[in-house]
């Protein structure tokens, strides 16, 4: 694990952790939700995942986050940052760069990657945040069609922030991949009882993007 400090512009730095190690062929810059920073038990269970199956990961804050604060930052603030994560991490990828992130990283970065016209090997969405909670929208699809890298979504069951008539439409339109994970919600917590796979559902997202990245690659 290497602690990064990231420069976003003049005014404003933000921590970063990559993660890597030499079996590493990819390297995927993702970034945190809305609630919770790149510390958060759940990223650093993804980070974990991913370095299973290959895959090294740069974690990193928004502003608000390395802030303290709780409101997040207007949105050419965080795609100015996920730009600024993006170029440190191909100072350092060996290989192809992915970009993805939890949530509200994961929109953040498609935005990105159309307003700074990022260059990536492809996407990896963890909780796609589609709509808020109860109100069914493709609003916040509507610049995906902008993407031309193949982008994998990685969505909970039961997540409410994703109905899955609406993601199964969009994922469609724009040519992309849906994989629904065995009953997990937004924030990953799945229902042990009927939940199928014998597997956590972070070694589920690891294996899953790992043979997808082999068919992109």
């Amino acid at each position: 694990m290497e602690e990064l400090k990231i420069r976003v512009d003049d005014e404003r730095t933000v921590s970063g952790l990559l993660q890597s190690n030499d079996a590493d062929d990819v390297l995927l810059v993702f970034g945190h939700g809305a609630g919770a920073d790149m510390r958060h038990a759940s990223m650093q269970a993804i980070a974990d995942a991913f370095g299973r199956v290959g895959v090294a990961t740069l974690r990193y804050n928004f502003p608000f986050k390395e802030n303290g604060k709780n409101r997040v930052d207007r949105q050419d603030v965080s795609t100015a940052t996920v730009a600024a994560a993006h170029a440190c991490g191909l100072e350092r990828a060996a290989g192809p760069i992915l970009l993805g992130g939890h949530s509200f990283g994961g929109r953040m970065a498609t935005h990105a990657v159309v307003d700074h016209g990022l260059d990536v090997a492809g996407m990896i969405f963890g909780s796609f945040p589609l709509h808020m909670p109860a109100k069914p929208s493709i609003t916040r699809a509507e610049h995906l069609d902008q993407i031309k890298a193949p982008m994998l979504f990685l969505s909970g069951s039961r997540d409410g922030m994703a109905s899955s008539d609406l993601m199964t439409e969009v994922t469609n339109r724009i040519g992309a991949t849906l994989v629904w994970l065995d009953t997990a919600d937004h924030g990953y917590k799945v229902l042990k009882r009927s939940r199928t796979r014998s597997d956590d559902v972070f070694t589920e997202m690891a294996t899953t993007a790992r043979a997808w990245l082999d068919e992109i690659l």
